[in-house]
């Protein structure tokens, strides 16, 4: 059994160690803590650079957001004037560039019943570009005072355009419609009146009065062949006439 004085003794020896031990873990502690001093330490420098860099893009980003429209280009239009489209587009006023994307602008100008199609689109963000393709008109009917367009919509508007001077019937105006619209433009325009004008051979045939003082005869399946008409009547020296399209293909010049 230890003695009293040997108990004191490892009293005393224990005493130290532990000590000793509390001493080092307060300095780990204490080194601990300096360490996370200087890990928190702030670079203001570094954070001044960061934020001006920051406000800079910010305000690029809101510039750009803010650019407008700065030039407007428009092709294709002929019925309508381009203040007229301008103003069906919705940019007379030169508008934000991001709040009239190219397809807003699209829908705008189609929705209007003399615009068959549109095709917008941007350069720079800024320089507008539209391609119109006009609904444009086929011929007048004289029985109804109505403006047929391309797309077969009536309008009360008249225009420049052949006059349709009698009643086609119903089983064959759609199909007249459609044939009309595809005949060329620059043909089109040298058709001053339309007549249909059957006989014991076709029931489908019409008679054009052309501008320059020619007939056409044609029928709903030789409406394609009028497209040729400025090269055919070329052959025979712009001399006055009949063109048969609707059964062959032969010019009757009138007699003096």
């Amino acid at each position: 059994m230890a003695s009293r004085s040997d108990r004191y003794n490892n009293y005393v020896t224990n005493s130290k160690t532990n000590n000793k031990k509390v001493q080092k873990v307060k300095k780990v502690q204490k080194v601990q803590k300096v360490k996370e001093k200087k890990k928190v330490k702030i670079n203001y420098k570094k954070l001044i650079i960061f934020i001006i860099i920051l406000i800079l893009i910010i305000f690029a980003i809101l510039s750009f957001l803010r650019l407008r429209i700065t030039n407007i280009y428009i092709s294709g239009n002929n019925l309508l004037s381009e203040k007229e489209i301008i103003n069906i587009a919705s940019v007379s006023d030169y508008p934000n560039t991001f709040l009239n994307l190219s397809p807003i602008i699209e829908s705008r100008l189609e929705k209007n019943t003399y615009i068959k199609s549109a095709k917008v689109y941007k350069k720079w963000f800024t320089i507008l570009y539209i391609d119109i393709e006009e609904n444009r008109p086929l011929f007048y009917n004289d029985s109804t005072n109505e403006t047929v367009l391309l797309d077969g919509t009536k309008v009360s508007d008249k225009f420049e355009c052949p006059t349709l001077v009698n009643i086609i019937p119903d089983t064959l105006y759609d199909k007249f419609v459609t044939k009309m619209s595809e005949i060329d433009v620059n043909v089109l325009n040298k058709v001053s009146e339309i007549k249909y004008d059957k006989n014991e051979v076709d029931e489908t045939r019409f008679l054009f009065t052309m501008t320059d003082g020619n007939y056409v005869y044609l029928t709903l399946n030789t409406f394609e062949k009028v497209n040729d008409y400025i090269n055919i009547v070329k052959k025979f020296n712009n001399s006055k006439g009949i063109l048969y399209l609707d059964s062959g293909e032969y010019f009757k010049i009138f007699e003096n």
